[in-house]
């Protein structure tokens, strides 16, 4: 608990520096890694970061300091440079974009490496420390770094604020873009430009290394839990914002615990809670989903078949034992007694003895799924052209999903049928 005063009273300057310039960098570049991953260009942040190395090294060499804005000038040049040639190589030869990013990726961190070995041994004392942009030292931050680090995160956020619907456009529907007269060039260049500067903002952070994992994985946890991109690009700056704050606390507690990695850690916790909780899209939600669908399919089946026993028979109020049912259709036996059970507590069926019987309710939604199944069969033949002998197994897939809506239409594209395709009476 005084590790927790003490860490968020921020009287203490480096942990002020630490903190800030970790959620600077961690939410400028969630907010523009939304627009990266909706490009489907994820593995780009990673070339990126990868390929900026050259670059600090370079500032370095020609300056002879470690200077934050001239280091940034660096790794800009040589990240902007790498973004380049993989367009290019990708558009002049038959390389796809993933191989064109391993090429550049490996090129120009090898190039990189090569520079930092050769520096190391030049004995300049200056040099000291330069080897931490491969994998980041956010404690060792000071307030000539988050000058230098504000700066670009505030000219991110504007820009993404300022082109937003630009950006949105280029993002969903280039082809419409380009149609309505938007410089589709242009913003991609725009686009690659923010994306190269919250890289280059977040090396010193966490590193080459970890940089792409800051750049994708907060707008991939963002992205699950919302459709709407203006929530997913605060979502996503809430989650880089948290995590280097919760990164930064770690690391002073634990002050052998590195602030970069344990940022990383912690937005891809965050993310993996996200694919697995996120209503809608999650895998509980996914799962549960499926078993709801299953259990209704299961309980519409069961109607279907207690209605076309009746059907059959012209008698739809007398009551059916489950080898009846059993008989005419393949459920397991457990199956088929937990969905009728289900069904009497929903008040579709009435248990007579050992013998199932529908209420109004249940052959009224017995009825509607033979009309559908009889619908959608006698819309394949007739629209589709299919054999008759042929329909029954889609028909059996479809019935459980069609709408009022559609089968209006049905009906009414169909002018009204009595008969389907098997010369059976459509209900």
């Amino acid at each position: 608990m005084q590790d927790f005063i003490e860490f968020f009273s921020f009287t203490d300057a480096n942990i002020r520096y630490v903190t800030l310039g970790s959620v600077l960098l961690a939410a400028s570049s969630a907010v523009v890694g939304c627009f990266t991953l909706l490009r489907k260009r994820a593995l780009v942040g990673d070339a990126v970061a990868h390929s900026v190395l050259p670059g600090v090294c370079l500032a370095f060499m020609l300056s002879g300091t470690k200077n934050p804005f001239i280091l940034l000038i660096g790794a800009f040049v040589t990240g902007w440079l790498s973004l380049l040639v993989i367009d290019y190589i990708t558009s002049r030869s038959r390389v796809k974009e993933d191989t064109a990013i391993g090429l550049v990726l490996s090129v120009f961190f090898g190039i990189g490496i090569l520079m930092l070995t050769a520096i190391q041994q030049t004995g300049n004392a200056a040099q000291s420390g330069l080897d931490k942009f491969l994998f980041g030292s956010a404690a060792s931050l000071i307030g000539e770094d988050l000058i230098a680090f504000g700066v670009v995160a505030v000219l991110l956020l504007v820009a993404v604020v300022v082109f937003y619907k630009e950006l949105t456009l280029l993002c969903f529907d280039q082809a419409y873009a380009r149609t309505i007269g938007f410089p589709v060039r242009g913003l991609e260049l725009l686009l690659t430009t923010l994306t190269v500067f919250a890289v280059v903002v977040g090396i010193q952070a966490v590193g080459v290394v970890l940089m792409a994992a800051m750049l994708i994985t907060p707008a991939a946890a963002a992205r699950f839990w919302t459709e709407n991109l203006k929530v997913m690009l605060v979502l996503a700056a809430l989650i880089g914002a948290f995590s280097g704050i919760a990164g930064a606390f770690v690391s002073y507690t634990a002050p052998s615990m590195p602030t970069g990695p344990w940022i990383v850690l912690i937005v891809s916790m965050i993310a993996i809670l996200s694919f697995a909780l996120a209503p809608g899209r999650g895998w509980v939600a996914r799962i549960m989903r499926q078993r709801r669908n299953k259990t209704r399919i299961l309980e519409e089946n069961l109607l279907k078949l207690l209605y076309q026993l009746g059907e059959l028979r012209q008698d739809y109020g007398s009551a059916r034992s489950l080898e009846e049912l059993l008989e005419r259709r393949n459920i397991p036996k457990k199956e088929a007694l937990t969905g009728l059970r289900k069904l009497r507590r929903q008040g579709y069926l009435q248990k007579v003895e050992s013998r199932w019987l529908l209420t109004p309710e249940g052959e009224k939604r017995g009825r509607r799924v033979v009309r559908l199944h009889r619908l959608w069969e006698l819309y394949l033949t007739q629209y589709l052209n299919l054999a008759s002998d042929h329909v029954h197994e889609d028909a059996e897939t479809i019935e459980h999903i069609i709408t009022p809506e559609l089968e209006q239409r049905l009906i009414e594209e169909l002018n009204y049928p009595d008969l389907d395709p098997h010369s059976a009476r459509i209900p």
